[in-house]
C-alpha cells in the first residue's frame, strides 16, 4: 500500500453515488494557487431544493423554492467566509462558531470543541471543517471532522488535521463512506487527491463526476499566492 498515493478526484468521486457534503483544500501542481472547494448532495426534497450564493465574498447555501422548505436548521448556512488573513470552509453553522471565535482571539481547534455532529439521527452526519491562512505567499491549512462515537450518538470523538501545502498535493474529507441507511460516517484521514492548475478543468472534475441524481451545488476558489487575487467558479443544478 503506498500510502503517499495521489488519488485522481475523479476516480474518488465517479465511483461513490453519495460522499454527501465534501471539502477539498490544497495547493495547484504549478505552486501559484491556493485551492478550496466545497460541495453539497442530497435525497430528500427539502436537501435538494438549495443553490449557493455569494454575497460579498461569502458563500450561502439558500433555498431555491422558499415556499417548499421543510426544516431549514440543517441546510441553510454560510457555507463559506473570510476573516483577516484567514478563510474557513465547513458543511454547517459551524461557519459562523469558527468566524466568531477568530474574533475572540481564539483558534480553529477551540471553536470546534465546543460542537458536536449533527443531531439528524440515526446518521448523526459529521461536522466537516477546513480553514486556510495566508502569510508571507504561502498558507497552512486545517482541516477536522466532528462525528458520533457509535450508533446511538452517545458521544463525539473530534479529528483535527494539520497540513503545509505541497504543489499539486490537496486534501479531500466529506461527510459518508458511500450511500446507505442510515448513512455511513466518513472514516479514517482526509484522502489525498491532486489539484489542477486550472480552476476550470478542476471545477469540471468534481462536478462531472458527483452522482448526477443527487449533486446540488459546487463552488470553487483559486487565491493566487503571489498577488492575491481570486478566481470563483459555481455551479448550481437548481438554476
Amino acid at each position: 500500500m503506498n500510502i503517499y498515493k495521489i488519488n485522481e478526484l475523479k476516480d474518488l468521486l465517479s465511483a461513490n453515488t453519495y460522499p454527501g457534503r465534501g471539502i477539498v483544500i490544497g495547493k495547484t501542481e504549478d505552486g501559484k494557487n491556493a485551492a478550496v472547494a466545497y460541495f453539497i448532495m442530497g435525497r430528500s426534497e427539502n436537501s435538494r431544493n438549495r443553490v449557493f450564493k455569494e454575497t460579498n465574498g461569502d458563500v450561502f447555501t439558500e433555498p431555491f423554492d422558499f415556499s417548499k422548505v421543510e426544516d431549514p436548521s440543517l441546510i441553510i448556512y454560510a457555507a463559506i467566509r473570510s476573516y483577516e488573513d484567514k478563510l474557513i470552509v465547513t458543511n454547517g453553522d459551524q461557519t459562523d462558531t469558527i468566524y466568531n471565535h477568530l474574533k475572540e482571539g481564539k483558534c480553529f481547534k477551540k471553536a470546534l470543541k465546543t460542537r458536536e455532529f449533527e443531531p439528524d439521527a440515526p446518521n448523526f452526519t459529521p461536522r466537516i471543517s477546513g480553514m486556510l491562512k495566508f502569510d508571507n505567499n504561502d498558507f497552512k491549512y486545517q482541516m477536522s471532522i466532528l462525528k458520533s462515537a457509535d450508533e446511538k450518538g452517545s458521544a463525539c470523538n473530534r479529528y483535527f488535521y494539520e497540513y503545509t501545502p505541497l504543489c499539486g498535493l490537496g486534501h479531500f474529507i466529506h461527510t459518508y463512506v458511500c450511500d446507505g441507511n442510515p448513512i455511513p460516517t466518513f472514516q479514517g484521514e482526509p484522502e489525498r487527491v491532486r489539484i489542477l492548475n486550472d480552476i476550470d478543468a478542476f471545477t469540471n472534475e468534481i462536478w462531472e463526476n458527483l452522482n448526477e441524481n443527487n449533486k446540488i451545488s459546487l463552488y470553487v476558489r483559486y487565491v493566487n499566492l503571489e498577488n492575491g487575487e481570486v478566481q470563483n467558479r459555481m455551479i448550481n443544478k437548481n438554476k
